[in-house]
């Protein structure tokens, strides 16, 4: 007969800051921006971004606490872009497992394809982009110029048919 036993249980007294995709597993919005005739859109990241400096990458961010995927997606397009869509549709979603300055990170990565118009596309954050660029896919910036996880987002797009 097993006999129950007292667990002791500790309660933080104090408020802890969790950090994302580190401390706990981050889920994130990723959008691949497309122009609908074969162009994505890419950002040059800052030295100001977490990592990565220098890098072409898509766009996305953490979706916030309490809040719907599309709203994150949105709200990500507005603060990155100045943008509201045209038009998006879920694509894929993966683990996103790297390291950031030797600490293993997780993420859990929803992606999108975005519609919009190109003429209304703005930097919406200046310190954390350099540049915005639209490529077709013969005119890629070199690999050692693309963020590590470029590739995961070159595949999305070609398997969707928005990079030519």
């Amino acid at each position: 007969m097993n006999k129950s036993k007292k667990v002791k249980v500790a309660v933080a007294e104090e408020k802890v800051d969790l950090r994302r995709g580190i401390d706990h597993i981050g889920v994130t919005v990723n959008f691949l921006i497309h122009d609908g005739s074969g162009k994505i859109l890419l950002q040059k990241r800052s030295k100001n971004c977490r990592d990565e400096h220098g890098k072409w990458d898509i766009g996305g961010g953490a979706v916030e606490f309490g809040e719907e995927l599309h709203e994150a997606l949105e709200r990500e397009l507005m603060e990155e872009y100045k943008i509201s869509p045209l038009a998006y549709e879920l694509t894929e979603i993966y683990n996103a497992l790297r390291e950031h300055q030797g600490i293993p990170t997780h993420w859990v990565a929803i992606n999108y394809k975005v519609l919009v118009n190109p003429d209304e596309i703005r930097i919406g954050e200046p310190h954390k982009v350099d540049a915005i660029g639209w490529f077709n896919e013969d005119d890629l910036p070199e690999s050692s110029e693309l963020h590590s996880k470029f590739d995961e987002a070159k595949r999305i797009a070609l398997k969707h048919n928005i990079l030519k």
